[in-house]
């Protein structure tokens, strides 16, 4: 791919928790504001890919272990050795001290070829900097808030007995009853995730003869997930969260742009009302517009009004739900 590509992809999360802290709550800053990680974003993405076929290296998969002297069998996440052999020799052990095999094999993965990857296993000491690389999601709604649901289990608790006994805050007849659990979600939130693509990312690997290199079709791969893998990873916490915003703008390999979410704001709709999305850099890209090829915004027509101070010259709008041109 002969390009570069800069951009920002927006998420809404409505009565959910896109990502979740160890407590729980909504990840936020030292200072309290909510953000997203990229790791966030990515997820959703492999998931995506996965489920289309595609081969995905880094990501969680179970494998039973039995312990013939205990006489258990226990199911436990795959080791990243054993992550590599599953989807690359159909779970076999395999010798990978040849490093040209263990390269081919790692850019086969399309989380690879996009995202990176960091391989120390036997001998191998590879790193890979991804040619796709997404910051950190910022909420732009600033009356969010966070709210806690308890819910009802359909099973007692048989700790509950002891609990009380020992004096914890459980009374002796709740010991029969079902335990309570929590589901903490934020009542609205809209992320804001800035990414960027460079191909000669992979330059020196084109050379050792290992790769094509960052292609086209590897970016297809990539802008067709970054607009709908949130909106069809329906998990309990992601339920409510959908692709809402998308902008790539589309350069010569020697242009270089700035972080575009310092350049997107967002708003409420008054009640009944678009939410608003404000997009800022079009002085700044009209100027350098001799070196970009496109600029594409996505965003969600029934909710949302896209606002340009000053015109974006040459973009070009898309339903995100149907991706057909407005």
């Amino acid at each position: 791919m002969n390009k570069r590509v800069y951009g920002v992809l927006g998420i809404s999360s409505i009565m959910a928790n896109w990502n979740a802290d160890f407590s729980g709550y909504p990840k936020t800053t030292s200072d309290g504001r909510i953000f997203g990680s990229d790791k966030a974003f990515k997820y959703p993405m492999k998931k995506m890919w996965e489920n289309e076929g595609k081969k995905v290296l880094y990501i969680k998969s179970m494998r039973f272990l039995e312990d013939e002297k205990k006489g258990t069998i226990q199911l436990i996440p795959r080791t990243l050795r054993e992550r590599y052999d599953y989807i690359f020799n159909e779970g076999k052990e395999s010798e990978i001290k040849d490093s040209t095999v263990v390269l081919k094999n790692l850019f086969s993965a399309i989380d690879v070829k996009n995202f990176g990857a960091t391989f120390a296993e036997a001998g191998n000491n590879i790193s890979i900097t991804g040619a796709v690389q997404i910051g950190q999601g910022f909420n732009e709604y600033e009356d969010s808030e966070a709210h806690e649901q308890s819910i009802l289990s359909p099973f007692r608790d048989p700790t509950a007995k002891e609990k009380s006994k020992k004096g914890q805050d459980v009374e002796g007849e709740d010991a029969k009853n079902s335990t309570l659990g929590t589901k903490i979600v934020s009542d609205e939130a809209h992320y804001f995730y800035p990414f960027s693509i460079n191909p000669m990312a992979y330059n020196e690997f084109v050379k050792l003869g290992v790769t094509d290199g960052y292609t086209g079709d590897d970016y297809q791969l990539f802008k067709k997930a970054s607009l709908s893998a949130a909106t069809s990873f329906a998990t309990n916490a992601k339920s409510g969260c959908e692709n809402e915003f998308a902008l790539y703008v589309e350069t010569e390999n020697d242009t270089y742009l700035p972080n575009l979410t310092e350049y997107v704001e967002f708003s409420k709709g008054e009640e009944g009302g678009k939410n608003k999305i404000r997009i800022t850099c079009g002085e700044t890209l009209n100027t350098l517009k001799n070196r970009i090829f496109s600029i594409e915004i996505y965003y969600n027509t029934y909710t949302t009004e896209i606002i340009t101070p000053v015109v974006l010259e040459g973009a070009k709008y898309f339903d995100i739900l149907t991706q057909k041109e407005v």
